[in-house]
C-alpha cells in the first residue's frame, strides 16, 4: 500500500511540474485563406483585399475542401507539438481573418481554445493572431498596433496582455515584419520602421513596470544572425532566444534561415528554452538542393496538401 501511495504521489508531482511549463508556439502557417473573397473594415473604411488567388476561380483553384485540409494539417502540427497537455499559446502569421482562426481552434480541441485577431491593412489580407488555452490563459488587454507609413501598408503587431494560471502576467507581441520583396537590403527600411513601432510598445510597458515579463514572437523576415538588438535601435529588456540547432525555420535555394524568432525579457531568459519543431512528417525531400525542406501546400502551382514553407518554433517557459 505504501508503494501505491508513493507512486500516486510521484505521479501527482509529475503532473504538477508539467502544468508549470508554459508552451508557446510561433508559426507562419503560409496562406491560411478562406476560399471566399474577403472585404475588411479598417479604420471605419471598407477595404477590398487582393485574395483572388485563393478563391475557387483563382490561380490556385482554392476550394473549400483544400481549405479544410489545410486547417486540419495546421491543427495536426500544433496538436503534435503540445502532445498530451496541448500547447498553451500560439502566435500565428499569415491567417486571413477571424473565421479561419476560429475554425482552426475548433479543429484543434473544440471549446478548449480562444483567440485574438484584428483585421489589418495588409493588401493581401493576411494578418497575425494569437490562440490560447482558455483553462490557463485570461486575456486582460488586447490591441492591434498599427505600423503607420505613407509609402507602404503591412500587418499590425498584435499585443495581448494575459494572466497565466491566475498568477503571472505576460505581455505577448505577435509580429510579421515586412517581407524582403524587392531585395533584402532595399526593403530593410520597412522592417526598421516596424521594429521602431515594436520598440516603442515594449519600452512603454517597461517604463510602467521594470519587472514586466515580455515575449515577442513571429516571422521577422530576417535571419537570426542579424539579431534585432544589433540594428540601429535596441529593443531594451529583450534577449534573443536561439534554438539549440543549426537548422533554420525556412529554406530558400538550399539555405536554411531562421526567420522565425523569439525574444524574451531578461527575467524570463534563464527560465526558457527554444526549439524548432522539425518532425519528419511535415518535411519532404529537397530534390534540387538535397536534404529535406518544409512540405508546403503547393509546390509552385501544383497542389500537394502540405503544411507551410516555415517550421514552427517552440518556447517553453518554466516557473521558478
Amino acid at each position: 500500500m505504501k508503494h501505491v501511495w508513493l507512486i500516486t504521489g510521484l505521479l501527482a508531482v509529475f503532473i504538477h511540474i508539467e502544468a508549470e511549463v508554459l508552451r508557446v508556439v510561433s508559426y507562419n502557417v503560409e496562406n491560411l485563406f478562406h476560399p471566399k473573397h474577403d472585404s475588411i473594415m479598417v479604420d471605419s473604411t471598407w477595404m477590398e483585399t487582393d485574395d483572388y488567388e485563393w478563391t475557387p476561380e483563382g490561380l490556385r483553384r482554392w476550394s473549400y475542401t483544400r481549405y479544410m485540409r489545410k486547417t486540419e494539417n495546421i491543427a495536426r502540427v500544433l496538436t503534435n507539438i503540445g502532445e498530451w497537455e496541448g500547447i498553451d499559446v500560439a502566435g500565428l502569421q499569415e491567417v486571413e481573418n477571424a473565421k479561419v482562426v476560429k475554425k482552426l481552434c475548433e479543429t484543434m480541441r473544440r471549446r478548449e481554445y480562444g483567440f485574438v485577431h484584428y483585421d489589418s491593412p495588409d493588401r493581401r489580407g493576411i494578418d497575425v493572431a494569437l490562440v490560447y488555452k482558455k483553462a490557463r490563459i485570461d486575456t486582460l488587454h488586447t490591441q492591434a498596433i498599427r505600423i503607420q507609413h505613407s509609402e507602404f501598408s503591412t500587418r499590425d503587431i498584435l499585443y495581448v496582455c494575459a494572466r497565466i494560471d491566475k498568477r503571472d502576467t505576460i505581455h505577448f507581441f505577435v509580429c510579421h515584419m515586412p517581407s524582403q520583396r524587392g531585395g533584402a537590403s532595399e526593403s530593410e527600411w520597412k522592417r526598421e520602421t516596424a521594429r521602431k513601432v515594436l520598440l516603442q510598445a515594449t519600452d512603454s510597458i517597461v517604463a510602467e513596470n521594470k519587472d514586466a515579463k515580455i515575449v515577442v514572437m513571429g516571422d521577422f523576415n530576417k535571419d537570426s544572425k542579424f539579431k534585432i538588438q544589433d540594428s540601429k535601435i535596441d529593443i531594451k529588456n529583450l534577449r534573443f532566444k536561439k534554438a539549440d540547432t543549426d537548422k533554420g525555420t525556412h529554406k530558400f535555394q538550399g539555405k536554411w534561415e531562421c526567420l522565425d524568432q523569439f525574444y524574451v525579457s531578461a527575467n524570463l531568459d534563464s527560465l526558457s528554452r527554444v526549439r524548432i519543431y522539425d518532425a519528419e512528417w511535415i518535411m519532404e525531400p529537397d530534390e534540387k538542393y538535397m536534404g529535406l525542406k518544409p512540405k508546403r501546400t503547393y509546390n509552385g502551382f501544383r497542389y500537394q496538401n502540405g503544411y507551410s514553407d516555415h517550421l514552427p518554433i517552440v518556447l517553453e517557459i518554466c516557473s521558478k
